[in-house]
C-alpha cells in the first residue's frame, strides 16, 4: 500500500523530574489515502501521543512522520483534529463555530457560506445553524466539531476518542453518521478509540499497540464493506479476538 501518511521508525520520550519515560518505541506505519485506520491499545500506552505527533502538536524524539510526502514539523492546514471534549466556542453559533477556521484563513464570505452550508448538511445540522452550543445535545456538539475539522478540507482528519463521552445509543448514531460522512468526503481518518466494537464497525484497518513503551503488536485488515452487522458471527469473532489480545497486554501491566 502506498503510504499517504508515513510513520517511519518513530520514537517518543517524555522527560520529567530528570527521568525519561519512553512512550513510543520505534513505530513504523503507512496509512493509505482515504483510509480510516483506528488505533487500539491498553490505557496509557500512547495512542493519543501518536495522533498528536501526526498533528504536529508533539515532536517525535526519533524518526519522522510524513503526510503526502511532506515532513510534519508542526500543525498545519493539511490536518484537522476532533477532540473528545468538543472544544467549541460557546459564544458562537453552530454556523460561526464551523466557519471559524475559514475566517482565520481569510476566505471570502461567499465561499465561506457555501462551504459551511455544505458541511452542516453533511452532518445533519442545517436546522441548527443559528443555535448556541449550550442548546445542543452531546451528539450534536460532536457533529459540530467534526464539521469544523472537515470544512477546511484537510487531507487528514485526526479523531481522539470523539464519541467516548457519549451514551451508547448516541455513540452508535454518531458512528453511523461518520460512515455517511466518509461516503461524501475524501479525507484520510486516523481514529483513536478504546472501543473494540467501534473500531471493527468503522475501520478499514485496526492497529493494535502494546503496553508502554508502545510498539505495534498487530495490524488487522477488516475485509467487510461498511455498514457492518455487529451481530454477525464474523464481527463477533473478530471483536473477541481483538479483546483477547488487548487483555494480554493489560494483564502484563
Amino acid at each position: 500500500m502506498s503510504g499517504y501518511i508515513k510513520i517511519d521508525n518513530v520514537r517518543k520520550v517524555f522527560r520529567k523530574d530528570d527521568r525519561d519515560t519512553v512512550a513510543i518505541e520505534n513505530i513504523s506505519l503507512e496509512i493509505g489515502k482515504n483510509e480510516l485506520v483506528s488505533i487500539l491499545g491498553p490505557s496509557g500506552c500512547g495512542k493519543t501521543t501518536v495522533l498528536r505527533m501526526i498533528a504536529g502538536l508533539v515532536e517525535p524524539s526519533g524518526g519522522e512522520i510524513l503526510v503526502d510526502g511532506n515532513k510534519v514539523t508542526g500543525p498545519g492546514p493539511d490536518r484537522g483534529m476532533v477532540f473528545q471534549d468538543f472544544a467549541l466556542f460557546p459564544w458562537r453559533s453552530v454556523w460561526k463555530n464551523v466557519e471559524f477556521g475559514l475566517e482565520v484563513a481569510g476566505m471570502p464570505k461567499a465561499q465561506r457560506d457555501e462551504k459551511v452550508e455544505r458541511y452542516l448538511e453533511i452532518v445533519g445540522l442545517t436546522d441548527f445553524a443559528d443555535a448556541r452550543v449550550h442548546e445542543l445535545s452531546g451528539g450534536m456538539k460532536q457533529r459540530v466539531g467534526i464539521a469544523r475539522a472537515m470544512v477546511n478540507n484537510p487531507k487528514v482528519v485526526l479523531m481522539d476518542e470523539p464519541f467516548g463521552s457519549l451514551d451508547a445509543q448516541t455513540r452508535n448514531i454518531m458512528q453511523a453518521g461518520l460512515i455517511k460522512i466518509l461516503d461524501k468526503t475524501d479525507q484520510t481518518i486516523v481514529f483513536v478509540t478504546h472501543s473494540v466494537d467501534e473500531a471493527v464497525f468503522l475501520s478499514d484497518r485496526i492497529v493494535i499497540l502494546t503496553k508502554r513503551p508502545a510498539t505495534i503488536k498487530e495490524i488487522i485488515n477488516i475485509p467487510w464493506p461498511r455498514p457492518r452487522d455487529r451481530a454477525s458471527p464474523e464481527f463477533t469473532a473478530l471483536r473477541k479476538r481483538i479483546l483477547t489480545e488487548l487483555e494480554k497486554e493489560n494483564v502484563m501491566n
